[in-house]
């Protein structure tokens, strides 16, 4: 069966968000651009016969690399924000308090080898990544072009869903004051215990973290200890439940902070994605928690392969953080 024509046309700029583009022109510093190509070509085309790499002595790789990461390592073992897990919602988190906030430090923790979770692809493996009004505005925040229907406006669909991750992922490594450390799982929650005894008012103070290959191996292997990092706002999206899925969620159970989870529902997209962005929140003195992880905590439906309420939770956790950032420092302060 032949699949049907295309009807999509490229969405035109919307004028009423300034200094956005929905469909960016393609820039010289690019290699699609004919004078990049041109410079490139110039400096190495015809020439390879003699092209050598500047000589190194394998030492100074493994100095350069690992002094490297320990000096973020060392940076930060206290953050101020740390988000644990990397995928469209944590890095739209990320993206969002990197951008209002260059003074604070971020750090990200992420299971996987590879940052983006589930947003690599659409639904069923397939390429295509779509999206709902009005978390387009998301894609014309960080340039991404993506076509619309005009028989069905209520979402767009952007071509490869890769394009928009590893525009996203590109953009959050790019800043400063933010650094991802990938391969690496949270085992455990740092906590400190409410004046009044209470479980269910204890504080969350940073995470226990472990090469994510040690946590795999904790079973056939012995004392392998964790490491940590302190920081007085924790922003959990590690989605539904699964081998590392839904971790916050499922600690703050049986440490008592929370009676039980709710259970993710079936698949409803049109109930699911409005209560995923409305219910971001700091669920435990903080701990935010966002994307379907927070369905697991309130019994909120599963939305299947639509992605804006991943996108429009991370700004939400966000802004909850930032709500709450200076009373939680004072307090670990304390």
């Amino acid at each position: 069966m032949t699949p049907p024509a295309a009807l999509f046309d490229t969405v035109t700029p919307a004028t009423t968000i300034k200094g956005k583009v929905v469909a960016p022109e393609v820039t010289k510093t690019t290699l699609t651009g004919g004078e990049s190509q041109t410079k490139l070509l110039d400096q190495f085309g015809g020439k390879w016969d003699e092209f050598k790499f500047a000589p190194i002595r394998e030492s100074q790789v493994s100095r350069a690399m690992t002094r490297r990461y320990f000096q973020d390592l060392d940076k930060y073992a206290e953050t101020d924000i740390l988000i644990v897990g990397a995928g469209s919602c944590g890095l739209s988190t990320a993206y969002v308090l990197a951008k209002a906030r260059p003074d604070l430090k971020i750090a990200i923790v992420e299971a996987s080898v590879s940052p983006g979770g589930g947003a690599w692809l659409g639904g069923q493996l397939f390429s295509a990544m779509v999206m709902r009004r009005p978390a387009n505005v998301f894609l014309e925040e960080l340039g991404v072009p993506y076509e619309t229907d005009p028989e069905n406006p209520n979402y767009v669909v952007v071509k490869h869903a890769s394009l928009f991750t590893s525009t996203l992922l590109s953009k959050v490594l790019s800043f400063p004051n933010v650094k991802l450390f990938n391969a690496t799982s949270v085992e455990d929650l740092i906590t400190r215990p409410a004046a009044s005894g209470n479980p269910k008012e204890t504080r969350i103070a940073g995470a226990v973290t472990n090469w994510t290959l040690v946590t795999l191996h904790h079973d056939d292997h012995s004392c392998m200890d964790p490491n940590t990092i302190n920081a007085p706002v924790i922003v959990s999206t590690t989605g539904h439940d699964g081998p590392f899925g839904a971790f916050c969620a499922k600690r703050l159970v049986s440490m008592n902070n929370v009676d039980k989870l709710g259970g993710m529902r079936g698949l409803d997209m049109n109930s699911a994605e409005d209560a995923i962005v409305k219910n971001t929140r700091e669920v435990a003195k903080g701990l935010i928690i966002g994307g379907m992880e927070l369905s697991e905590i309130d019994g909120f439906n599963r939305m299947g392969p639509t992605f804006g309420a991943m996108v429009l939770s991370g700004v939400k956790a966000a802004e909850e953080a930032l709500s709450i950032f200076d009373e939680r420092k004072r307090e670990c302060a304390e």
